[in-house]
């Protein structure tokens, strides 16, 4: 595997775990570098840090301070 990934892998605790747990990336990041790219959205979909995830837990809590204030008036 490439330095440049190893490095990412270091500086991220999630991307590393994620290879831990799914370790037939290690054989897809091994052949191709460009793989990496799927390797980063299979672990966003994964751990939901996608920015459309982001949105949606900000309009859930939106919603649920909504609600709670909307009780108490």
């Amino acid at each position: 595997m490439q330095k440049s990934l190893q490095i990412k892998f270091k500086e991220n605790p999630k991307m590393k775990e994620y290879l831990k747990l799914n370790s037939h990336w290690y054989k897809e990041l091994n052949r191709s570098p460009s793989n990496y790219k799927k390797f980063e959205n299979a672990m966003k979909d994964l751990y939901k840090i996608r920015t459309t995830d982001k949105i949606n837990d900000a309009l859930e809590n939106i919603d649920l301070i909504s609600s709670v204030l909307n009780v108490l008036n």
